[in-house]
């Protein structure tokens, strides 16, 4: 499966994902996407490899040995990792494909924000703006 950031300077290449996929809501997830979680699973570094534009990546330690790598370009956060780890955790909304999973589980949710809420709330397939 090949993946890419948003202006495209920057694609990888999966063979796998070999974690499932979950929803992240930490607070460096949440500030990082500026979203209210982050789709995230791990690949085995043997399953990664960039295909274009690896001269193109930033990197930012959020945590204590966390590097979190971007497009510094569109800034696009496409992995993060742990140096000593065996994996990267892929942004799994930075594919280009249908990654055949499905989400498993909302993980860090204690620090979702007060205004989050999981339902009743409307869906849109598409956004239109009000005419009114």
């Amino acid at each position: 499966m090949k993946g890419s950031c948003l202006c495209k300077a920057v694609e990888y290449e999966i063979t796998a994902l070999d974690m499932p996929i979950v929803f992240c809501h930490c607070d460096t997830c949440r500030k990082a996407h500026a979203a209210p979680f982050a789709a995230t699973a791990g690949v085995m570094r043997e399953h990664f490899r960039w295909v274009k534009g690896e001269d193109k990546l930033s990197s930012f330690e959020s945590s204590p040995g966390k590097l979190r790598h971007f497009c510094s370009g569109c800034g696009t956060h496409l992995v993060a990792e742990r140096p000593a780890q065996p994996h990267v955790i892929l942004r799994v909304a930075t594919l280009d494909e249908d990654p055949g999973m499905k989400p498993v589980a909302h993980i860090w949710a204690s620090h979702d924000v007060e205004w989050m809420e999981y339902e009743g709330v409307p869906v849109h397939q598409e956004w239109q703006e009000d005419k009114g």
